[in-house]
């Protein structure tokens, strides 16, 4: 996934985001703001992007999103219902209806058996309630491993996006 591609879907995003009069908010741990960086990109963003939460440490991703320290210790911060929870609370901090949240191990370095370096975990929500999340395993480096990840993200929003009624919006 080349930067090219990242910013068509950004562009996509916008104009959906747009024609419902949708925000949306970021919260993200292993891209360390790549999302939000690829959805500034898009002039005009500033209609439909409200604002990102980068929560690298666990302490940021309770005190800013209000995950859970029992979440933490049960499933750690590379889990699915850690990035629901980081979803959940960019939407409750935020003027957002959409929300992404990522966590992950990038690498080289930080990887277990368990949760193995590419490994990366993903949230979608709604303020209506909609939600989704997803595990991927990603290869290649460090960079390839993170804009894989952005590349998901936004392609999940947009799934999102066409998962909620149109009477919603």
């Amino acid at each position: 996934m080349d930067d090219q591609m990242l910013l068509t879907y950004a562009q996509q995003l916008g104009k959906a985001l747009a024609e419902r009069g949708f925000m949306l908010a970021s919260a993200e741990s292993c891209t360390g703001g790549w999302i939000g960086q690829a959805v500034t990109a898009v002039t005009g963003s500033s209609a439909w992007y409200d604002r990102g939460f980068v929560t690298y440490s666990n302490h940021a991703k309770q005190q800013m999103l209000g995950v859970q320290s029992a979440t933490l210790t049960q499933y750690g911060a590379v889990s699915e219902q850690t990035a629901q929870e980081m979803a959940a609370g960019a939407i409750k901090m935020s003027d957002a209806q959409l929300a992404v949240a990522v966590t992950g191990v990038a690498g080289p370095t930080g990887g277990s058996e368990e949760k193995p370096v590419g490994m990366v975990c993903f949230a979608w929500a709604s303020r209506q309630g909609f939600a989704h999340s997803k595990t991927h395993f990603f290869s290649g480096n460090r960079e390839a491993v993170r804009r894989q990840a952005v590349g998901t993200a936004l392609q999940g929003i947009l799934k999102l996006l066409k998962d909620i009624p149109p009477s919603l919006a």
